[in-house]
């Protein structure tokens, strides 16, 4: 199946898994859906993630994160979308709830955190935002 965007493909995954109270999806891998995952882990909001073979095509697994049955991730939305990309300059980069939530930057420095990015005076695609 040929997929159009599929960060926001694993953002539905994650989302309605989430909804279900499923403690694990999974998605198709990608080296910039690995990033993503990356920054979710070091921020906190899932488990871990690991590379699974499927029949002849790789997959990740994704443990998500709950807390007194709540998910840890409150929102997760997509941003820049396949036809409306959302670019920011370091200076420009947006507070997700007032810095409670995250957003995921694709840089030239690869995928980071909204903080990671001012620590690194870089700007980029706003990928999703997280809280």
């Amino acid at each position: 199946m040929n997929i159009n965007d599929p960060i926001g493909d694993m953002i539905t995954r994650i989302r309605n898994a989430q909804m279900r109270g499923k403690a694990v999806v999974t998605t198709p891998a990608s080296k910039l859906r690995a990033g993503v995952l990356e920054v979710l882990i070091s921020e906190g909001f899932i488990r871990s993630y690991s590379p699974i073979k499927v029949g002849n095509h790789n997959e990740l697994s994704i443990e998500l994160k709950y807390s007194d049955g709540t998910p840890v991730i409150e929102k997760i939305m997509r941003v820049s979308r396949p036809g409306r990309r959302v670019y920011s300059s370091v200076k420009d980069l947006p507070l997700v709830r007032n810095g409670l939530g995250i957003a995921i930057l694709s840089t030239p420095k690869g995928v980071m955190s909204d903080a990671s990015a001012r620590a690194e005076n870089v700007g980029g695609e706003i990928l999703c935002q997280v809280y």
